[in-house]
């Protein structure tokens, strides 16, 4: 028995730049993922556009938050509020995302944002994104990954869907930094990890 070919995603920020999202959409990508805050006070004012853009290509999209250590309910708190005027916890966006890349985010501080977000969005499913590193030496995900938290992992080994680490709440792998019909330069590109579906994604 084949395993099923993998649903195909994006992850952007305001670094990239998005020509065309019909081409995007006809590439086979289903779901894309939009840094749109950082911190606790920075917000990307073309995310709105990006975001909307994406959904009218029939793109599930979700928005996403760069950690940094420290203030983590006011940083869940600035997430919460400029997702929410961009329309991003409605039924069928990819689910929000907390990116961890930074030093000295920690185990703690992840849980603590996933409690928070969900009581201020009153939404359960969380996608948590860091590199192999991050998951191999510093955070500790069965702490705090219940069933509706989903693991992201960064490994570029141009394999989707195989990222060669395995977690039992791990749905999401990001393989590959490189071209795409309707992007501007290279593009991150995710897959869904088996035995994960889009549906384990989604709000």
């Amino acid at each position: 028995m084949t395993e099923p070919e993998c649903e195909r995603g994006l992850t952007l920020t305001h670094r990239e730049q998005v020509l065309d999202w019909a081409s995007v959409r006809a590439a086979d990508v289903r779901f894309a993922s939009v840094t749109i805050s950082e911190n606790v006070n920075w917000s990307d004012p073309g995310a709105e556009r990006m975001l909307s853009s994406a959904q009218h290509a029939g793109i599930h999209t979700g928005a996403r938050h760069y950690a940094r250590p420290g203030a983590v309910h006011d940083q869940a708190d600035h997430f919460v509020r400029t997702a929410s005027k961009l329309g991003a916890f409605a039924p069928g966006s990819l689910a929000p995302a907390l990116e961890v890349d930074a030093v000295s985010v920690d185990d703690r501080f992840v849980k603590s944002w996933i409690k928070h977000v969900r009581h201020a969005a009153r939404i359960r499913r969380v996608l948590v994104y860091a590199g192999h590193d991050c998951w191999a030496r510093r955070l500790h995900p069965d702490r705090w990954a219940d069933p509706d938290v989903v693991l992201w992992l960064v490994r570029h080994n141009g394999i989707p869907g195989r990222p060669g680490w395995f977690h039992a709440r791990l749905g999401l792998h990001q393989h590959a930094f490189s071209a795409l019909p309707g992007v501007a330069g290279p593009v991150a590109q995710d897959a869904v990890v088996y035995p994960f579906t889009m549906s384990d994604v989604l709000l």
